[in-house]
């Protein structure tokens, strides 16, 4: 884990100094915690099949930080009205989320009865995923107005970059047998004939590793009091990374990293 948290380090430092340099400028903070349930998309299960999609599902927790651009701590008053000040807020966040996997579909359906359906029948694994990033948020009504009482709900949309330190897990338990590293408790079609040890051409990864992703959401705001909202989001995470899930079969049907959809419910204060 050396390199994970040298560059989680990096990404954190990097971070706390974008948010000295806005406040040395003045404007306000928020802070909120967000937690909900997460949809993984990744090499387990089959393609836009339904049992994949709710049946590898897992659950999120998170801590965020706003930066508000309308409005300043150190004289208690509104900032300059300009249009980036009334519509966009910048976002951090750390968060953490796990996901137990399975193989559902056709191909491990219990009406399948041959070696390889009941190979990936006993093939497991486990997604859990540090993340760390910013993002940008757009609200098209104005930030002043929903501050003020003016409406009740402030929708927004939001873009940015996560970096993940990720740790999944792989097991399996063909035939009573729980070694990971014999060929022979997989699906054979993964395995490289002239390779049965996993050297060159490994399929399979377990531990940590680290990857970037992009974040996109979609979302509102609810107003509380006038020190706290509530929000809901719909986050869409994809990973420039296929390992982040153990597994990166390297078939053709294999046509996308791994991506995850998670929908967050949280509650936010405003500190300024």
């Amino acid at each position: 884990m050396t390199l994970n948290f040298k560059q989680l380090t990096f990404i954190l430092v990097f971070i706390l100094g974008i948010n000295e340099c806005y406040s040395q400028l003045g404007f306000s903070h928020e802070v909120g915690i967000i937690a909900g349930p997460v949809a993984f998309q990744s090499d387990f299960g089959e393609r836009r099949d339904f049992s994949t999609n709710s049946g590898n599902t897992g659950m999120g927790i998170g801590i965020i930080h706003y930066i508000n651009f309308a409005y300043r701590a150190d004289c208690n008053c509104y900032s300059t009205d300009t249009y980036w000040n009334d519509h966009f807020k910048l976002r951090n966040e750390i968060s953490w989320n796990k996901t137990e996997l399975n193989h559902f579909g056709q191909w491990a359906d219990a009406s399948k009865t041959g070696p390889n359906a009941e190979r990936l029948r006993t093939h497991s694994g486990t997604a859990q995923n540090f993340d760390i990033g910013t993002q940008v948020e757009f609200f098209p009504k104005s930030i002043r107005s929903f501050q003020a009482f003016g409406y009740s709900f402030a929708p927004f949309v939001s873009l940015g970059v996560h970096f993940t330190a990720s740790n999944p897990s792989v097991a399996t338990s063909y035939n009573g047998s729980t070694n990971i590293n014999d060929s022979n408790n997989f699906y054979s079609g993964w395995v490289n004939a002239a390779d049965p040890d996993f050297n060159s051409d490994p399929f399979l990864f377990d531990g940590p590793q680290t990857s970037w992703s992009v974040v996109g959401s979609i979302g509102t705001r609810y107003k509380l009091t006038m020190l706290s909202d509530l929000m809901i989001d719909l986050r869409w995470q994809y990973f420039f990374n296929d390992k982040i899930d153990g597994l990166d079969h390297n078939l053709p049907s294999n046509k996308a990293n791994d991506w995850l959809v998670w929908l967050n419910f949280g509650y936010i204060y405003y500190l300024n």
